[in-house]
C-alpha cells in the first residue's frame, strides 16, 4: 500500500543510445598516430622494427581502450523536447539540450570518418557556446535520420515526418574555385616572389637564400588550400527548412541555412575578378557560437565564387524581391578624403523599404546588406580627427559573423539623422518580420503539430 503522501519514482523510460562503436578510433587515431611518432623517434633512429611495432600496439591498445571506456558510459536519449546527453563513470555529467532553442544542425565528416561511414552533429543551441551539442560519431545514416527528427521536433511537427525535397541551385566548378585563388590578388605575388628567389639561389649557387622565404610560403600555402577545401564540390540547394549547402574535399559539410536566420549579408568583388564579374557571397547566421576564424570562414560562406547574377539568384532566397545592386547609394563627402585619403570614393550607403546597404573598397569591391527588422542596435562613434573634422560613424550591429556594417566619415548632422532613421526603420522591420524557426510559416500545420516534411 502507497503512503498517500508520496508517489513511488518513475522509472527512466530511456536507458539511452550509444554512439558508433569505432567512435574510439575515429575520434583518437591523430593521438595515436602522435604518441607513437614521439615514443618511436629511438627506434627509428636504431631502425629496430620490432620495437616501431611493440610502440604502435601499446599506443593503440591502450588507446583503444581508453575511448572504449569513454564511449561506453556516453549516452544519448530524444526525451519529449530534450535531447539528454549522458557522459562520465566518476563524475557523471548530464547536459539536456532544449530542442526549442536549436539553431542549426550540421553534419560534419572529417577524412576519418568519411572512410569509416560516420558523421558528426553539431547542435547549435541559443546562447550556447561553440561544443553546446556534438554527438561525434554515428553512422552516417542514422546521423541523418537523428536530424531530421530533432529537426522536426524543433519545429513542432511529427518526429517521424518524411526527409523534405530539395532542389539544387547551385553547383560551384572545381575549375572555378581554383581559378578564383589563382586571381586572388596574394597569390600571384606569392608564386612571383617564390619564382624570383628561386632563380636568384640558382643564379647565386646559395639556396640558403629560400629559407627565410619558407615560412611565409607555407603560410600563404596553408590558406589556399583551406579555401580550396572549404570551397571543394560546394553546391547549394534550395529546401523547405531553407537552403541547403554541402561542401568539402577530405572533410565534409553539410550545412542548413533558414532564410529567417540570416542577419546580414556581404557580396566582395576582388580586383582580379571584375573582368568575369565573379562574387563571393558571405552571410551573418544567427546562432553559430564563433569557433574561431576557420570555424566561421566554414559556416558564414554561401557562395564561395559565382557569377554576379547567379549570386544575386540566390540572395533573391533569402531576401524575396530585394536587389541589393538597385538600392540608390549616397557617396561619402569630399571631407572625409582627410580622414580616409582616396579610399573614401568607395565609401557610400543606402536604403530602400526592406534593406540597408553600404559600401567600401576601390580594388576589393565590398557590399553590405542588412534587413531593417535583423538590425539588432544602431550606433554613432567619433573618433578624435572625426571631430576635429567635423565627421562621425554609423554602425549597425547584427550577430557576431564576417558581415560588419558600418557608414564612415559623414558629416555628424547627416550620421546623427541617419541613425536615428535607421533606428526608426529597424523597429518598424522587426514588427513585420517573419518567424525564425525551423519551418514556421513554411507550413501551415507546422505550428500545430502537422506533418509538414523536414529536413
Amino acid at each position: 500500500m502507497t503512503d498517500p503522501g508520496f508517489e513511488p519514482a518513475a522509472a527512466d523510460p530511456v536507458a539511452g543510445v550509444r554512439l558508433h562503436p569505432l567512435t574510439p578510433f575515429a575520434r583518437g587515431w591523430a593521438a595515436m598516430v602522435g604518441a607513437t611518432v614521439v615514443l618511436g623517434q629511438d627506434a627509428v633512429r636504431n631502425a629496430d622494427l620490432l620495437q616501431v611495432v611493440l610502440i604502435l600496439v601499446a599506443v593503440v591498445a591502450v588507446g583503444l581502450l581508453a575511448g572504449l571506456w569513454t564511449w561506453w558510459f556516453t549516452k544519448y536519449v530524444v526525451d519529449g523536447d530534450d535531447l539528454r546527453v549522458d557522459t562520465g563513470l566518476l563524475f557523471r555529467r548530464t547536459r539536456h539540450i532544449r530542442l526549442s532553442r536549436l539553431q542549426a544542425i550540421d553534419v560534419v565528416q572529417p577524412l576519418v570518418a568519411r572512410i569509416l561511414g560516420l558523421a558528426e552533429l553539431r547542435l547549435e543551441v541559443a546562447g550556447g557556446g561553440a561544443a553546446e551539442g556534438r554527438l561525434a560519431y554515428l553512422a552516417e545514416d542514422k546521423a541523418t535520420a537523428l536530424r531530421a527528427e530533432l529537426l522536426a521536433r524543433a519545429a513542432g511537427v511529427r518526429p517521424d515526418a518524411p526527409t523534405a525535397p530539395e532542389d539544387l541551385l547551385v553547383r560551384v566548378p572545381v575549375s572555378a574555385v581554383i581559378t578564383s585563388l589563382l586571381l586572388s590578388i596574394w597569390v600571384p605575388l606569392v608564386l612571383i616572389g617564390t619564382t624570383a628567389l628561386v632563380v636568384i639561389a640558382i643564379a647565386l649557387r646559395e639556396p640558403a637564400v629560400i629559407f627565410p622565404a619558407a615560412p611565409v610560403v607555407l603560410a600563404f600555402g596553408t590558406l589556399a588550400w583551406r579555401q580550396l577545401e572549404g570551397a571543394f564540390d560546394f553546391t547549394v540547394a534550395e529546401s523547405p527548412d531553407g537552403l541547403r549547402l554541402r561542401h568539402g574535399l577530405l572533410a565534409r559539410r553539410s550545412q542548413t541555412v533558414p532564410p529567417g536566420r540570416v542577419q546580414a549579408l556581404r557580396i566582395v568583388q576582388p580586383y582580379l575578378w571584375r573582368h568575369r564579374d565573379w562574387v563571393r557571397v558571405q552571410i551573418n547566421v544567427a546562432g553559430y557560437a564563433g569557433g574561431g576564424e576557420t570555424a566561421q570562414q566554414q559556416t558564414s560562406t554561401l557562395l564561395p565564387v559565382a557569377p554576379r547574377a547567379t549570386a544575386l539568384a540566390v540572395i533573391g532566397r533569402i531576401l524575396p524581391g530585394v536587389d541589393p545592386a538597385a538600392v540608390p547609394l549616397h557617396p561619402a563627402p569630399r571631407r572625409a578624403g582627410r580622414a580616409r585619403p582616396i579610399w573614401w570614393r568607395g565609401l557610400a550607403w543606402g536604403a530602400d523599404e526592406s534593406v540597408f546597404v553600404a559600401t567600401k573598397g576601390l580594388i576589393r569591391r565590398q557590399l553590405d546588406v542588412v534587413p531593417h527588422g535583423k538590425t539588432q542596435s544602431v550606433r554613432l562613434t567619433q573618433g578624435p580627427w572625426q571631430r576635429r573634422l567635423g565627421l562621425a560613424t554609423m554602425r549597425l550591429d547584427t550577430t557576431p559573423g564576417p558581415v560588419q556594417v558600418e557608414v564612415p566619415h559623414r558629416v555628424v548632422a547627416e550620421a546623427r539623422e541617419l541613425t536615428e532613421t535607421q533606428a526608426a526603420r529597424a523597429r518598424a522591420g522587426r514588427r513585420g518580420a517573419g518567424p525564425e524557426r525551423w519551418m514556421i510559416g513554411t507550413f501551415p500545420d507546422s505550428a500545430s503539430g502537422g506533418t509538414p516534411p523536414t529536413g
